[in-house]
């Protein structure tokens, strides 16, 4: 929504109604044939695939104005990962038809939603180079930093963490195992670097973690 124009974002709205989800609920499952576009509000969500053997692998944590579902609105492709609620969450919901005819009338808007998949791609080529070049300590840092940068609030010992994200999701995330990702954590903490509770982080030193993520 930040890329529209005042003109492109009342235009848009005016195409969807708005809908809340509790935490934990779905917005949409991987599979569906679903059309819908989801333009979130507030509150923070999680991208996410299932396996073959049943575990959760997440692929992204979106935000207010994030824009999820276009894919399948443009090319009537099945949903390509599922979308769950990480806390309570308002978004606008936009029918695939309505949001492909915003897009035909609006080329900036079509080109904004360009510029965001092409972001969204070379944001997956470099986790893919991660995954072959960096430890496990050096990934579970970069999403760390991800987290800090995006949605991160500072406290007086640093910057605190506000995404519930289970240790199994960040296992998920940065394709290791729980173990592997406690162990990770424990020595980013000895270092320092973060504090840690349950479902809550602290940062205490973002540029030291963020050189320890560069691997």
């Amino acid at each position: 929504m930040s890329s529209l124009d005042d003109a492109g974002r009342a235009a848009l709205t005016a195409r969807g109604r708005h809908r809340r989800w509790p935490a934990g609920s779905s917005l949409f499952l991987e599979g569906d044939r679903s059309s819908t576009v989801v333009v979130v509000v507030s509150g923070r969500v999680k991208v996410f695939s299932i396996t073959e053997q049943g575990e959760e692998v997440l692929l992204a944590v979106r935000g207010p104005g994030a824009l999820l579902g276009e894919l399948s609105a443009v090319d009537g492709a099945p949903r390509g990962a599922s979308v769950a609620a990480l806390e309570p969450v308002v978004a606008l919901v936009v029918p695939g038809p309505d949001f492909v005819g915003f897009l035909s009338d609006r080329p900036g808007a079509a080109m904004a939603l360009l510029r965001l998949v092409t972001s969204r791609l070379r944001d997956a080529d470099r986790k893919r180079v991660e995954f072959g070049a960096f430890d496990i300590a050096a990934r579970v840092a970069g999403r760390l930093v991800e987290l800090a940068d995006r949605f991160g609030e500072p406290v007086a010992d640093g910057v605190r963490i506000p995404v519930p994200l289970s240790q199994d999701e960040l296992a998920g995330w940065v394709g290791a195992s729980r173990e592997a990702v406690a162990k990770a954590l424990r020595a980013l903490r000895e270092r320092g670097l973060v504090t840690t509770g349950r479902r809550t982080m602290t940062v205490r030193d973002l540029d030291g973690l963020r050189r320890r993520a560069g691997g």
